[in-house]
């Protein structure tokens, strides 16, 4: 038996999109511990995707925007495995900036309530509704972020829909405790270079601040905190729940670097 004890371990991963996805990394990370990999993903394009990369595990489609769609996949699921479900990965999260980017205060209703339901709401909806197939002992992950109490302008209002997903964790937590051990945590990354990304207005000039303030001067990469979920997953975390890990390369501490410092008043 390996460190994290993978082997024999069923784990659903929702959100894979392209080879640069989170969800991709930490299945690669799951598959190679000797884990069995479900990938749960938006579209038929993003299912063929799935299965050039990852051509020995089962792909299933779901758009958790409707919650119907999170039960059909669950009863799809259960009549394709024998046993429990040892470990889900949520990797969900959408904004609408099509219009661009707008100040917060301007923030449309109806954006703002898509991106909770999708990225926030989605990961209690699959909690609830997968509960009879997980084991006693499973772990829930979600993908946050490393800085939902910044003001990041060019995040926009995603960042107070990843501080509610969040603090839903320990109420999931605390709800699930009543009739077993499945825990709840999540991994926060500093900014990764990401498909999904590219798509924030503004975001390659973040993400190269984000490198000049790292301590290493180089990025968190997508890998680093795929380790850390399959950490999570893993009954060497038993001890954790309710947590949000921050994977930043110590980007967080190093606002005030005296290199970055002196640009901005010379």
């Amino acid at each position: 038996m390996s460190f994290l004890g993978f082997e024999g371990s069923r784990i659903v991963i929702f959100g894979l999109a392209n080879k640069k996805s989170v969800a991709c990394s930490i299945g690669r990370v799951l598959v190679e511990a000797g884990a069995e990999v479900i990938h749960v993903v938006r579209s038929a394009q993003r299912a063929e995707t799935a299965a050039k990369l990852f051509p020995d595990n089962l792909i299933f489609l779901c758009d958790v925007e409707e919650e119907d769609n999170i039960i059909r996949v669950r009863d799809a699921i259960s009549r394709q495995i024998t046993g429990p479900i040892d470990g889900i990965v949520h990797s969900i999260a959408f904004a609408n900036y099509a219009d661009g980017m707008r100040p917060f205060h301007q923030t449309p209703k109806k954006d703002f309530l898509q991106a909770m339901d999708i990225s926030c709401y989605s990961f209690i909806a699959i909690a609830n509704h997968f509960k009879e197939l997980l084991s006693n002992q499973a772990s829930l992950v979600t993908i946050s972020i490393s800085s939902t109490r910044m003001a990041a302008e060019n995040y926009g209002y995603m960042g107070p829909v990843k501080a509610a997903l969040e603090s839903s964790l320990c109420f999931l937590a605390k709800s699930f405790s009543a009739f077993s051990e499945v825990r709840f945590n999540a991994v926060c990354p500093g900014l990764l270079k990401t498909s999904a990304s590219a798509g924030i207005p503004g975001y390659i000039e973040s993400y190269l601040f984000a490198e000049q303030a790292t301590l290493r001067k180089k990025a968190v990469q997508t890998q680093e905190a795929a380790n850390v979920a399959a950490f999570l997953l893993s009954r060497r975390a038993s001890g954790m729940n309710g947590q949000c890990l921050v994977v930043d390369a110590g980007m967080g501490m190093n606002f005030f670097d005296a290199h970055i410092v002196g640009k901005t008043v010379a």
